[in-house]
């Protein structure tokens, strides 16, 4: 048994001649497929044993494939056909979810007040709840004035343990986070009851594009490196 610390971002191999991918497929010394077999029959007992799960997995999985268009003509021809949003919906649907909940950023309020007519035109029942809900002030947390975004006044915090706890409350089925911070969506995901997606994450500079800086990592963002 090898004892390298899992790394697949670094497989040196093609997707197609990975061991992930087939059986007699390739694998660096730090192969978790290939290393971890104890956990891969205990993922696969969870799929099996868990209720809701293997019928939540195979959902996704079809989902995942209703997004591409030629699949009959082979892998090299697929192209994508549908957006995220449409993706969310569509999922839900699958999943018979009817009430949606929705964790937003007040930045991106207009945002949410135009994702919010879509899944309501979609004949979804929508529960909203901004990040400021509550308005409990920031030096309830420690903030000290001089750590604040405008410090001669009282600012409220980001306040996710309270949008999933009106989630919650609403018993919704589904939970969608729109531009929540980074810290903000770990504490949401840890409250929330229902399970949850992403349709946005927040990224102030590259207009919640965070991939922007990835895709230019040799150019503009080389100093990320």
């Amino acid at each position: 048994m090898h004892n390298e610390t899992p790394n697949c971002a670094r497989c040196p191999y093609k997707a197609s001649d990975r061991f992930c991918r087939a059986e007699d497929g390739k694998s660096p010394a730090f192969c978790p497929t290939r290393n971890m077999p104890e956990l891969v029959e205990q993922s696969r007992k969870e799929y099996n044993n868990t209720h809701g799960i293997c019928e939540f997995a195979r959902q996704a999985s079809i989902q995942e494939a209703e997004g591409y268009l030629n699949r009959d003509l082979g892998y090299e021809h697929v192209r994508a056909s549908k957006t995220r949003i449409e993706e969310i919906m569509e999922f839900s649907e699958k999943m018979n979810y009817k009430r949606l909940g929705m964790a937003f950023c007040i930045g991106l309020r207009n945002e949410a007040k135009v994702v919010e007519k879509i899944f309501s035109s979609g004949g979804f029942d929508v529960v909203s709840a901004v990040c400021k809900v509550g308005r409990i002030p920031k030096e309830h947390i420690g903030v000290g004035k001089d750590q604040q975004i405008v410090p001669d006044k009282i600012e409220a915090m980001c306040n996710p343990v309270l949008q999933a706890m009106i989630l919650n409350k609403e018993k919704t089925d589904f939970n969608v986070l729109l531009g929540l911070c980074v810290g903000h969506d770990s504490l949401f995901f840890k409250y929330a009851v229902a399970p949850c997606t992403v349709l946005a994450v927040k990224d102030r500079l590259l207009g919640h594009n965070p991939l922007a800086a990835v895709y230019n990592i040799d150019s503009y963002y080389r100093c990320l490196k």
